[in-house]
């Protein structure tokens, strides 16, 4: 889900200022700044700012985009997980197997319904939750399966589809990073995040491929049932006006946030390419500096769609090279520091060290680097000649 921020450190509080940011969301606003404005003041003008009209039309054109049969919009991604969980049942006691490699409210919406987050370590070369592992995490408790498509990459869906099937256990995909990205099955099919699992899951936070000016979020389903119970969980439990059919919550879709995201919706296309743009540019720069027997790039298999909400590279010396960066005036984040099964919150999961090693070592050596859409080559250059001085006399 959304993004934590490490607090500087020494050498960053030294360091100068930053030459460009790590996302750059003025420069996103500046190019459609006349078209958010006019739409905020449609909304303004109608005065319904509670499910209005233009969250009706973005929850067609995101089933539309996903190519799912219904889009329920609600607060933020991380309630999108929860009235997920909440519409099949979950409830205490039960077991629901995600990554520990995630931002906390992929957990966290488990814990809340007092079910138990059961954790399964992730595949090194993807950062998404291992597939070969997932079987011997099921047991009668079993629930759900919750895989996020980290950094957006898809996760191993086919796989994880096929052991969830002969358990029959719903998946319930968290897309809050992955937005538009794409996987490919062993036929050869095309498969688009959120219309694979019995639920997708997405995030509308401003970090996101499409942000909005706030929280927001939306679930993706094919199944009718599942929808209408969203629907009705997402507005206090209720199908008419103080009828209380079910225990809901009030996570409802702001119409002003939903007229923004529209807006946004018509360039998240070529946003995307540009983002793709970029981080095949990061390769070519990265090769032809001799950089890659130091540093790991991000995996994308043959013929998938990555999105790149984060660019992340793996090095040993991650620490080194983000206060080297940053004395540069170039910005990094991690994504993500420790594990969830690391966690205070998670302590009494009883985790201990060692627990998911793969997990734990990519949060010490992996480093986002900016890929936002409006990045130029020439800022790129800067990111790769300035990592390629840090490697330098190391050959």
């Amino acid at each position: 889900m959304s993004s934590l921020t490490q607090p500087p450190s020494p050498t960053e509080q030294r360091a100068p200022a930053l030459r460009f940011p790590f996302l750059d969301l003025k420069a996103e606003y500046a190019a459609m700044k006349a078209e958010i404005r006019a739409a905020v003041d449609n909304v303004l003008e109608s005065q319904q700012f509670i499910m209005g009209p233009p969250v009706r039309e973005l929850e067609a054109e995101i089933a539309a985009l996903v190519g799912c049969r219904f889009a329920l919009g609600c607060a933020s991604g991380s309630d999108a997980l929860l009235l997920a969980l909440m519409a099949l049942g979950v409830d205490s006691g039960d077991e629901v197997i995600t990554s520990p490699f995630t931002f906390v409210a992929t957990a966290g919406s488990i814990a809340r319904l007092k079910a138990k987050p059961v954790f399964v370590d992730i595949d090194p070369e993807t950062y998404n939750l291992d597939a070969k592992r997932l079987e011997s995490a099921i047991t009668s408790r079993t629930r759900a399966i919750l895989p996020v498509h980290l950094f957006g990459l898809a996760a191993e869906m086919e796989t994880i589809l096929q052991i969830a099937r002969a358990h029959h256990v719903p998946v319930i995909e968290d897309a809050a990073q992955s937005i538009g990205a794409q996987c490919i099955d062993s036929h050869h099919q095309d498969n688009n995040v959120g219309n694979i699992g019995e639920f997708g899951c997405f995030s509308f936070f401003p970090s996101k491929n499409l942000g909005g000016a706030g929280d927001g979020g939306m679930i993706t389903t094919n199944n009718p049932e599942y929808a209408e119970r969203v629907a009705v969980l997402r507005d206090h439990g209720g199908r008419k006006k103080y009828q209380y059919d079910l225990l809901g919550m009030n996570s409802r879709l702001d119409s002003l946030q939903a007229a923004i995201l529209l807006v946004k919706l018509k360039h998240l296309d070529a946003f995307t390419k540009a983002r793709r743009k970029n981080a095949e540019r990061y390769r070519k720069l990265f090769g032809q500096a001799g950089l890659e027997e130091w540093i790991t790039l991000p995996f994308e298999p043959e013929g998938w769609r990555h999105v790149y909400n984060q660019f992340v590279i793996r090095i040993p010396e991650r620490d080194q090279l983000r206060d080297h960066l940053r004395a540069r005036g170039i910005p990094t984040e991690i994504y993500y520091p420790s594990p969830l099964h690391l966690q205070p919150a998670f302590a009494y999961l009883g985790y201990g060290q060692g627990a998911f090693p793969q997990a734990e070592d990519a949060s010490q050596h992996v480093l986002a680097l900016p890929v936002f859409p409006q990045m130029t080559a020439e800022q790129q250059k800067i990111v790769v000649d300035a990592t390629a001085d840090f490697f330098a006399g190391k050959t």
